[in-house]
């Protein structure tokens, strides 16, 4: 068991029935993030105490800023893949499974079986379904991605109404991107999101691929765009209307020029006014 001397950790707000987050790290990476639901932060700590001996507790926003920002850009759509080191506590089964959902590309789902057999355990579906239950780290290792094999969302530990809000989240910025990526693909590359193993350091970063590069960039210029269009066009406001004589006497509308405001003393009320009569018609006498 890892003995650590010191845990940072933060608690974000989130979108959608997410709410509140829990982020706890170490010097090593991120060890816990969860969702804080109703319980306090002193209950979420004293949870970890004992596989944490020995551990003090210390708030800071400043050593969990890179984790921060990152899930904020998940969020508005402008991350598709994390790039952040991982220090999870769990047995080699459960960390050869957090290791396969690290594979999962964004805006896709796998099923448990499918995990199982990427793992080399094929009959190992209901031990997969528990380590996904046990996982530390919502989100950043996404067991939120893997379904039931007839498509159900199945089990979840944060709620089916979060898996349910992740999995649109994902399928729609996903599907904006154009985001074709093969889970199984045999590259040999490392996950970009790495776990720290044993004593030793994290396993390594896998370097972006080209198409998750192009994906990020095209959700990202996707969104520039939405917000620009989004934005009024600037008007004419009526006090930037001139009025200029023209030749037949009539004033005639001039744009781009403020119009000189008026007097109060030149220009009467016509509840103030009296209208001049008219002088009165004789009438016209008929000859007889």
């Amino acid at each position: 068991m890892l003995r650590d001397m010191r845990i940072a950790y933060h608690v974000m707000s989130a979108p959608g029935p997410l709410g509140l987050l829990f982020l706890g790290r170490t010097e090593r990476g991120l060890r816990y993030l969860e969702f804080l639901d109703k319980r306090s932060i002193k209950r979420t700590i004293e949870s970890h105490r004992a596989e944490n001996p020995d551990t003090t507790w210390e708030a800071s926003l400043i050593e969990l800023k890179p984790f921060v920002d990152q899930l904020e850009g998940y969020f508005c759509g402008a991350l598709t893949r994390f790039d952040l080191a991982l220090d999870p506590i769990g047995s080699d089964f459960q960390l050869q499974v957090w290791r396969a959902l690290l594979e999962i590309p964004f805006g896709e789902t796998r099923t448990y079986g499918q995990i199982a057999k990427a793992i080399g355990q094929p009959r190992g579906s209901r031990a997969v379904g528990l380590a996904n239950n046990q996982n530390p780290l919502a989100i950043l290792i996404p067991c939120h991605r893997v379904i039931g094999a007839d498509g159900n969302m199945t089990g979840y530990g944060g709620g089916i109404p979060r898996k349910r809000w992740l999995l649109a989240h994902e399928a729609h910025f996903g599907a904006m991107a154009g985001v074709t990526l093969d889970l199984f693909a045999a590259t040999g590359a490392l996950p970009a999101t790495r776990i720290a193993s044993g004593d030793g350091p994290p396993l390594g970063t896998q370097r972006h691929s080209a198409a998750s590069e192009r994906a990020s960039a095209q959700v990202a210029a996707k969104a520039a765009a939405r917000t620009t269009a989004k934005r009024p066009a600037p008007s004419t406001s009526r006090a930037a209307v001139k009025t200029a004589p023209r030749a037949g006497g009539r004033p005639v509308a001039r744009s781009g020029a403020k119009a000189p405001a008026r007097s109060p003393s030149k220009s009467p009320s016509r509840t103030g006014t009296k209208l001049a009569a008219r002088p009165a018609r004789t009438p016209r006498r008929t000859a007889r």
